[in-house]
């Protein structure tokens, strides 16, 4: 007659969960927050008490010398009533909404080209981005010697430039200033939506090819709405740079003629460092942070982009 053993019950002392681990040494979990504290301390070093010194300053007057003396709601009463103020907000919006239809459509185009396999796109991409590899400030001398009224381009085609002053009034200054930016800018934004091209799924260009649908209608059906969340990532880029646009504003046209391209972030330059009003100027660097987060939170709750989804879901 067999007889079976009853099975081994495992001992505490045996059990591998509670064996230490080799050398002695028991692993122990380190506390997540502390994986988050380098970051934290590099943000709140840079951007939180900078913003809290600004705020503080803003209700103070100080001229950069001595101690800054605390004066209320004085530089705000001042901004307020100061129609450069309001001017600035406005052409500061007029140019947002000015790069924003400029640059989209053609980056939008330049990244689904990119994106393909044409013949030499490699190389011609490599040139056409080589803008990013430049400052403002050097882009922005560069197009200053090219529209000189003088020595430049436009007197040289005086059938098309009229005089050659193309920052002799408003119109054709600030469109100086758009172009120069577009130029600038759109090779990034083009890398938006080259790789954002680049993850469309091919099998939907091969359903709507079996569909009978052509390039242009595959391009609107399928190529801009996989490209959603990327357009709304790249305009609120756009809006961003737009309100924090300075150098090329101060080397083009100096915020003239007059003040006709004096935008709000220019205008905080002239108040800090020109009239030494370094009060009024964090003022009006708060300004510009609420209105970027009031323009950037709008458009994220507008789009849904808060409540965004894979674009792939479902594949």
């Amino acid at each position: 007659m067999t007889t079976l053993n009853p099975p081994r019950s495992a001992s505490p002392e045996g059990s591998t969960a509670n064996r230490p681990a080799r050398g002695g040494r028991e692993h122990k979990t380190r506390p997540g927050f502390l994986w988050t504290l380098p970051a934290t301390v590099f943000f709140s070093l840079f951007a939180v008490v900078p913003l809290i010194a600004v705020v503080l300053l803003s209700f103070s007057s100080w001229r950069g010398i001595g101690d800054p003396k605390f004066v209320g709601l004085e530089n705000w009463q001042e901004l307020a009533g100061d129609s450069v103020m309001i001017q600035s907000l406005w052409l500061s919006l007029l140019f947002i909404v000015l790069g924003v239809l400029t640059q989209t459509p053609i980056s939008i185009l330049l990244g689904v080209w990119a994106a393909g396999e044409q013949r030499n796109r490699a190389v011609l991409s490599a040139i056409y981005f080589v803008p990013l590899l430049l400052s403002s400030a050097a882009i922005s001398v560069l197009w200053r010697a090219l529209l000189d009224p003088n020595f430049g381009i436009p007197g040289q085609l005086s059938w098309l430039f009229g005089d050659g002053n193309l920052f002799g009034n408003q119109s054709t200054a600030i469109a100086v200033i758009i172009f120069v930016g577009m130029w600038q800018f759109t090779p990034f934004h083009t890398l938006i939506y080259q790789g954002a091209a680049k993850s469309v799924p091919a099998v939907l260009y091969q359903a709507a090819e079996v569909d009978g649908a052509g390039r242009v209608r595959a391009f609107f059906s399928i190529t801009l709405p996989q490209m959603r969340n990327s357009i709304i990532t790249s305009v609120i880029l756009m809006v961003v740079g737009g309100l924090t646009t300075f150098e090329t504003v101060l080397i083009l046209t100096d915020g003239g003629p007059g003040t006709a391209t004096t935008i709000t972030a220019f205008y905080m330059y002239e108040q800090a460092f020109q009239r030494f009003d370094f009060g009024v100027g964090a003022a009006v660097a708060l300004v510009l942070v609420v209105v970027a987060t009031a323009i950037s939170l709008i458009m994220v709750k507008v789009s849904g982009y808060d409540k965004m989804r894979s674009t792939m879901e479902g594949l």
